[in-house]
């Protein structure tokens, strides 16, 4: 199965200040929403591994599109979402977004061990999504928690499925709720090489 692309946007913020307090390194967000026929409107069915199977190459086109608009900065966290148009189900939007489709982003952003946050849901046209976002190497670094809100004004349509996947290039502004660190994180990992 092949799934058809019918639109693919790139929506992208720039945080520079946060509660009177300038930041020394902006937050920049990116998202890339694909918006695709959905296959499996219709009929119920029930095995789904084909959208499984097909999210693969959907993966490897919204990473391609992400690294591009997203160098020369580093991703440091991500999360993906699907919102299914009315005529499906939300079933269809999480064979969408499993680790089949999610492997090529880890493989375009140098990496990423960590488990990549989600969400689904069905929604009408415009319907606004809070994409949630972690650290791309390790869960549990607090900094990093954070969503990223998308949508379209003109998806998805009832027979549609818009899917997002997001990356920011550092942890929110002004975080501190302590915890693990990026940069422990990354000392942890650099040696952990080394052995």
């Amino acid at each position: 199965m092949d799934l058809r692309i019918k639109k693919m946007t790139l929506v992208r913020e720039e945080f520079y200040e946060e509660a009177g307090q300038r930041a020394e390194t902006p937050l920049c967000r990116l998202a890339v929403i694909a918006v695709v026929q959905n296959p499996a409107v219709g009929a119920y069915r029930q095995d789904l591994q084909d959208m499984i199977d097909a999210s693969a190459q959907l993966g490897r086109e919204m990473a391609g599109k992400l690294a591009e608009a997203f160098s020369p900065l580093k991703v440091q966290s991500y999360g993906k979402a699907a919102i299914v148009g009315v005529a499906g189900e939300q079933e269809h939007g999480n064979a969408l977004v499993s680790t089949v489709f999610a492997d090529p982003f880890r493989e375009a952003i140098g990496g990423g061990n960590a488990w990549i946050s989600s969400i689904t849901k069905i929604a009408t046209v415009g319907t606004l999504v809070d994409v949630p976002l972690n650290h791309k190497d390790e869960v549990y670094v607090r900094s990093h928690y954070d969503t990223m809100s998308v949508g379209l004004p003109d998806s998805p349509r009832p027979d549609e499925i818009a899917v997002v996947f997001a990356v920011t290039n550092r942890g929110r502004l002004n975080a501190r709720v302590g915890g693990l660190t990026h940069d422990e994180v990354l000392s942890r990992n650099a040696a952990a090489a080394t052995r």
